[in-house]
């Protein structure tokens, strides 16, 4: 499969240019894509001016991101959960990955506004800001005031941003294609399906729709969350590009000396980040993949305001009670919970595997026996236990990769906000008690009641379908088919086993025999010369009749073995 360079050439060969440019030309030489973009080698020089030299290579690769726009950046973000791929120390530099950008002009959000509600802006907002209050790599926020008074904050998208994204995720396609075909890379990661489980995230983002549904969601968990709200969303001025929320206004989470200024206890306000993010993801199974400080404002009173809702995890049930059982299990230092947990991640892990992976995670386990439960960051656990997953050939999916991310974000903020404060704390009672409701009563009710519904066809059918099998059973011609696998090679060794054993047998009455007329001859050599002849001529015959049948024993066992 070669690279579809139909498809923007002069951006591929701007991708090129910026990873060669901070340092990648030798890698990408190795995988042949200068080749089959027909580009030079020499075109653009690994770091001509050394000005990237004294760089590691995670700086050099988080540069190279942001530079390639928010694509790029996004994609990033996601790779910094993946240490099947990147060492730590890249992906502690993926992390710092942050998609602010310079805001673009109030034409181009005029434009997108009334596009979108086929209107004047003037006959939709009473006031408008021109400056904006933010600005991201997909879209920028201002404050207006609405016809009814009412102040907001509008969300409005970057002008060709999607034409953008959509051509750069093709290009991934086709690199990610291409490196699955032609490098032993691809064979061991399936970078295709990365690609895909990226476009359908970004894609979620694109739609601001979705992220006003997602606030929606997150309302509606949230209503008995003391502390903890989204901005409400203002439906009538909602499009797909445009998103018109409630005007919040806040303090940033990473702003310390405000909070501090304005007497907030930050000790409380992490508790109660920690507690929501908890329950997000093991309460809810709905949880903000992207709890960045620039995503969360605090109110005066200490109220926590979540925002940018467009990056959204997902868990099961089932996947819900997984997570649970993983953090009791980590937090009781009880390996065999936490290897059941991972392994359940995987719908068809080996039997050789389960066992070795049980040792590797006895080694983690053992690691953090001697360190307290507060000591523990909990974004290393994961990305420790994860890294022997992949190891151990246990696929994890998408959901804990961002799982992971989410844990990994919240752990650093703690760490500043309230150093004292750690997330597997948080998350210890919460998912005890999600752990013990599981066998409570009602949630077994639960469980019978889906189990039932899911079966419902099955119970539907199994009336007709054993009616059909007694009216064969009464048939004349019905047979029982049982097969047992093998069987040629099990009755081979079996007519082995009877050559040996029937081989024994005649050996041993023919060495009784033989024996019985040898001390017999001894004891009537004293009779005569005539019955010793007798016996002599009887002992010969016996010994030849003896050698025939060991002879033909022996021929058949070799027919048989044969």
């Amino acid at each position: 499969m070669m690279i579809n360079k139909k498809i923007g050439i002069n951006r591929y060969r701007q991708i090129i240019g910026v990873f060669t440019k901070h340092g990648f030309g030798l890698l990408l030489d190795q995988l042949g894509i200068f080749k089959y973009l027909k580009m030079r080698k020499g075109v653009q020089s690994d770091d001509d001016n050394g000005e990237h030299s004294k760089l590691s290579t995670g700086e050099r690769l988080r540069l190279s991101l942001e530079k390639l726009g928010p694509t790029f950046i996004k994609l990033g973000q996601i790779l910094s959960t993946r240490p099947d791929i990147f060492s730590a120390e890249i992906m502690d530099e993926l992390k710092k990955l942050q998609d602010s950008v310079p805001s673009f002009s109030f034409d181009k959000v005029r434009k997108v506004v009334e596009e979108e509600f086929e209107d004047d802006l003037e006959n939709i907002f009473k006031e408008f800001d021109e400056k904006p209050v933010a600005a991201a790599s997909i879209s920028q926020v201002h404050r207006a005031v609405l016809i009814s008074g009412k102040q907001v904050a509008v969300k409005v998208q970057r002008p060709e941003i999607e034409k953008t994204i959509h051509l750069d995720i093709n290009i991934l396609k086709d690199l990610a294609n291409f490196v699955d075909n032609h490098t032993k890379y691809g064979k061991i990661y399936n970078f295709s399906d990365m690609v895909l489980e990226f476009e359908k995230l970004i894609n979620n983002e694109l739609d601001f729709s979705k992220e006003a549904e997602n606030a929606e969601v997150f309302k509606k968990n949230f209503a008995g969350d003391e502390g903890i709200s989204v901005p409400n969303i203002k439906w009538i001025y909602t499009t797909k590009r445009v998103l018109t929320m409630e005007y919040v206004k806040g303090i940033r989470l990473d702003d310390y000396l405000q909070l501090d200024a304005l007497g907030i206890n930050r000790e409380v306000v992490a508790k109660r980040l920690a507690t929501s993010v908890c329950n997000q993801i093991l309460r809810d199974g709905f949880f903000h993949a992207d709890p960045h400080p620039g995503n969360i404002r605090v109110l005066s009173d200490g109220k926590i305001i979540f925002l940018d809702l467009g990056m959204v995890g997902h868990l099961s049930e089932s996947m819900k009670r997984v997570i649970s059982d993983f953090f009791v299990g980590v937090t009781s230092r009880n390996s065999k919970l936490v290897v059941k947990s991972v392994i359940n991640m995987d719908s068809m892990p080996s039997r050789n595997t389960i066992k070795k992976f049980e040792k590797d995670v006895d080694k983690i386990i053992d690691k953090y026996l001697t360190m307290s439960l507060d000591s523990i960051k909990i974004d290393e656990l994961l990305y420790e236990t994860f890294n022997i997953a992949y190891l151990n050939k246990i696929k994890i999916p998408r959901e804990f990769a961002l799982l992971a991310k989410t844990f990994g974000t919240l752990q650093g903020i703690l760490e500043k906000l309230a150093p004292q404060m750690n997330a597997l704390v948080v998350a210890k009672p919460i998912a005890k008690k999600l752990f013990y409701q599981s066998f409570s009563i009602e949630k077994i009710g639960k469980g019978i009641q889906k189990n039932l519904w899911n079966y419902k066809e099955l119970i539907k059918e199994f009336p007709s379908a054993m009616l059909n099998f007694l009216l064969k059973m009464e048939d004349e011609d019905f047979a029982f088919q049982l097969e047992i696998k093998d069987i040629d090679n099990i009755q081979r060794r079996f007519e082995r086993a009877i050559n040996r054993m029937s081989f024994s047998v005649i050996l041993l009455s023919v060495s009784i025999i033989i024996a019985g007329i040898i001390i017999g001859s001894s004891l009537s050599a004293g009779s005569g010369s005539e019955m010793y002849l007798l016996n002599e001529i009887i002992l010969r015959v016996g010994l030849g009749v003896s050698v025939i049948i060991i002879f033909m024993m022996f021929y058949s066992m070799l027919k048989s073995k044969k």
